[in-house]
């Protein structure tokens, strides 16, 4: 049986950072965070409970999907066109799309620039939602070495960013 209380403290912050990373805008995950631990408290034990992290992260990704499908109901029932004429195209627009296009390119280029075991350790962490232990066990480096290769690879972004005037 875990301890829910030693159980946030610990995972809250990894289970709101999961869900950002998902999309969630900020207020929104730190709702569904709460959630998950409702969720935990209300809930049966699980079988297993070997791993709470990847359980939590498990509830946490069903309530998100069970968000969006919530969010997929609502109706969008239709306005008069004097109601809603003047909101503004939620869509970016052409300079926006052009600009993000042109960092993500740089990021890329910045990205090839590094070391292969320093980018396979950031792409793991940061695009594939590992944790720096499971990328460090991926990789058979030190969880410590393994913070240090993707911290290296943080500086080395920021700076090729910062370079080309962002």
């Amino acid at each position: 049986m875990w301890d829910l209380k030693r159980l946030f403290q610990k995972h809250s912050r990894d289970i709101n950072r999961f869900l950002r990373k998902r999309g969630h805008r900020p207020d929104v995950a730190a709702d569904l965070t709460q959630d998950v631990f409702l969720r935990i408290l209300s809930a049966a034990p699980p079988e297993r409970d070997d791993n709470p992290l990847a359980y939590l992260r498990r509830v946490a990704r069903n309530l998100s999907i069970d968000l969006y499908r919530r969010e997929q109901l609502v109706e969008k029932g239709d306005l008069p066109n004097e109601e809603y004429g003047g909101v503004a195209d939620p869509a970016p627009n052409p300079e926006t799309i052009n600009h993000d296009r042109q960092r993500l390119a740089m990021a890329h280029r910045a990205l090839m620039e590094l070391p292969e075991r320093t980018r396979r350790a950031f792409e793991l962490y940061r695009l594939g939602d590992m944790t720096i232990a499971e990328v460090a066990a991926e990789l058979d480096l030190s969880v410590s070495r393994t913070w240090s290769l993707i911290h290296h690879a943080y500086l080395h972004l920021r700076s090729r960013l910062k370079e080309s005037g962002d």
